[in-house]
């Protein structure tokens, strides 16, 4: 979920463009939704590199798909094998993002086979960035000029989650330090094994649970209180 301005975004992130314009705040993020991703690129041939928030459409669609409709199967990306799926490994060579949130939400699973909602958030509810790759498809449909010849997606990287949150999902995406923007946004980074080091060297996320209503199990909701702790 991403709660927080534009403005927000750009302190946090140390971001220079804003091609966004305010996004209204959403506490139920779906796939097909449209999320705010963070990258390094250069405006032109001979400029410099600048920091850019940007937003893509959550599920990956890549440039070779005949069309966008499996984008919203690709809403993650194991790390395991994320440099070698012929789906991920050209973004996770050249375009890696980050997307960001305040928190994300995972179900428990209760010795009776029940799924108990659970919201995941820093531990001083700082903005997160989330290890991602992103594409952009050209729609065979739109001739070259078209302002929406160019469907930019993204997807969010998973791996296998650290024992304090293992009894929750096994699964939890790598959440990018501060430390760590430049080198993970770095296009210029492009062989595997360097992609690899970099994956590697993700530190275990630190994160706090929160069981809350399961009003979010449905994504028509979408308003502060489900992040609010559950009755």
């Amino acid at each position: 979920m991403v709660s927080k301005s534009t403005a927000d975004l750009m302190a946090a992130f140390n971001i220079n463009e804003s091609y966004v314009d305010e996004l209204p705040p959403s506490y139920n993020v779906g796939p097909t939704d449209t999320v705010p991703l963070i990258l390094d690129r250069s405006s032109g041939e001979g400029a410099p590199v600048t920091r850019k928030l940007v937003t893509a459409r959550w599920g990956l669609v890549p440039s070779w798909a005949k069309d966008p409709k499996g984008g919203a199967r690709l809403i993650n990306a194991r790390m395991e094998t994320v440099t070698e799926k012929p789906s991920f490994r050209k973004a996770a060579s050249a375009r890696r993002g980050l997307l960001v949130g305040d928190g994300y939400y995972e179900w428990d699973k209760t010795p009776g086979g029940g799924k108990i909602p659970t919201y995941l958030h820093g531990a001083d509810d700082q903005i997160l960035g989330f290890a991602a790759l992103f594409e952009k498809w050209p729609d065979p449909s739109l001739p070259s000029n078209h302002p929406d010849k160019w469907l930019r997606t993204a997807t969010i990287i998973t791996t296998a989650a650290p024992d304090a949150l293992g009894h929750i999902h096994d699964r939890t995406p790598p959440i990018v330090p501060q430390a760590m923007y430049t080198d993970w946004l770095d296009a210029a980074t492009t062989s595997e094994a360097d992609v690899r080091a970099l994956l590697d060297s993700m530190p275990e996320p630190l994160l706090v649970p929160r069981v809350v209503s399961d009003r979010v199990n449905s994504v028509r909701n979408n308003r502060p209180e489900l992040i609010q702790p559950a009755a």
